[in-house]
């Protein structure tokens, strides 16, 4: 117990973009530093700290520093973290910010009392009111890489057409799927290689806004060509990827937007709003599109050269998997999270 040098807590109940995160960089981290998991949704391979175990810290000291790291991504990670650290565990606070909003008064307060603060972009650092440091998504490039051969992907699923075009993610209007479903259903009929993939987990207070998709879309008489997966087991969303030549992000309001970057790694054709870090993820025209929020018209527009032209896709996407190599993979982030750990250590030793 004493060797433990770093708790990365999860308490999200619900699979979301910052579990994938966590579930990601945590086994990095412990390659390199005594990292444990407390919470849900443990990634394999690395330890888990039970309740039991976290009280016992109590009595613990920590055998290389004054402080071990407690690194939070949520409120309810914050609260835990700080309540311990009051009680006299001997921990130092990290959070990680992606939201691009003023905060509440609550998580500013929480904020306020963190050792340090990690932003995933500039603009996310931009709606803190203390200094951070501006950490990007890094991505696992072997897990989300180009498939062998894309169109023997696509034909082995069955659908119709012999490209697929898809969104994935939590389906809701904040994520813009209904932008998505609008802007195929003008493209749809013009295209009829191309069918339309929405994965991602639809919650029940969101049934009613996927009901009228559904029913705009059979009135369409497109049912066949736009299809709902539903949330998918972990280990088959980066197929899917590989699948589809095109990836859509929609989104009207996003942290930082992390599909994106999985669909870039996967050598997709993203075509994005300018929500998240799009803006600073993709060159406009080069490896990616980028096109306004909350506009179908616009959207539609983004969309339809790469419909118009397939054999455009392929260029884009091994740019866009170039770039996702360079600046967004996930050792670089892990060094420089592991780097903010550094700097508390050496600041508690001095």
């Amino acid at each position: 117990m004493d060797e433990i040098e770093v708790i990365i807590p999860n308490f999200n109940l619900r699979y979301s973009g910052g579990t994938a995160v966590n579930r990601t960089i945590a086994p990095l981290i412990a390659q390199k530093r005594d990292a444990v998991w407390f919470g849900t949704d443990a990634p394999e391979g690395l330890a888990r700290l039970s309740v039991f175990g976290l009280l016992a810290l109590r009595f613990r000291a920590p055998k290389r520093h004054k402080v071990r790291i407690w690194h939070a991504r949520r409120n309810n990670e914050m609260v835990v973290g700080l309540l311990l650290k009051w009680l006299g565990w001997r921990f130092a606070l990290i959070f990680n910010s992606a939201a691009q909003r003023r905060h509440t008064a609550f998580t500013r307060f929480l904020i306020a009392r963190m050792d340090e603060i990690i932003a995933t972009s500039e603009i996310s650092a931009s709606f803190l009111e203390r200094e951070a440091i501006v950490i990007h998504h890094g991505i696992d490039l072997e897990t989300y890489k180009p498939p062998r051969d894309r169109a023997a992907a696509f034909a082995a699923t069955g659908l119709p057409g012999k490209y697929g075009i898809g969104v994935f993610g939590r389906v809701r209007k904040q994520k813009g799927v209904d932008l998505f479903v609008a802007a195929m259903l003008r493209l749809l009929p013009k295209y009829p290689d191309f069918t339309a993939i929405i994965v991602g987990l639809i919650a029940p207070d969101h049934a009613a806004f996927v009901n009228r998709l559904k029913a705009d879309i059979a009135a369409a008489g497109l049912s066949d060509r736009i299809r709902f997966l539903g949330e998918l087991p972990i280990q088959e969303v980066p197929l899917w990827y590989q699948r589809i030549s095109i990836y859509v992000f929609a989104s009207r309001v996003e942290g930082f937007g992390l599909t994106m970057l999985e669909a870039m790694a996967a050598g997709n054709a993203v075509v994005a709003t300018r929500a998240g870090a799009a803006e600073l993820v993709i060159e406009d025209g080069v490896t990616g599109v980028l096109a306004p929020t909350g506009e179908v018209d616009e959207l539609a527009a983004a969309i339809e050269p790469l419909m118009r032209e397939p054999e455009k896709i392929e260029g884009i996407g091994a740019r866009a998997r170039a770039r996702v190599m360079d600046a967004f993979n996930r050792d670089r982030e892990v060094e420089e999270i592991i780097g903010v750990y550094e700097k508390i250590w050496r600041k508690t030793q001095a």
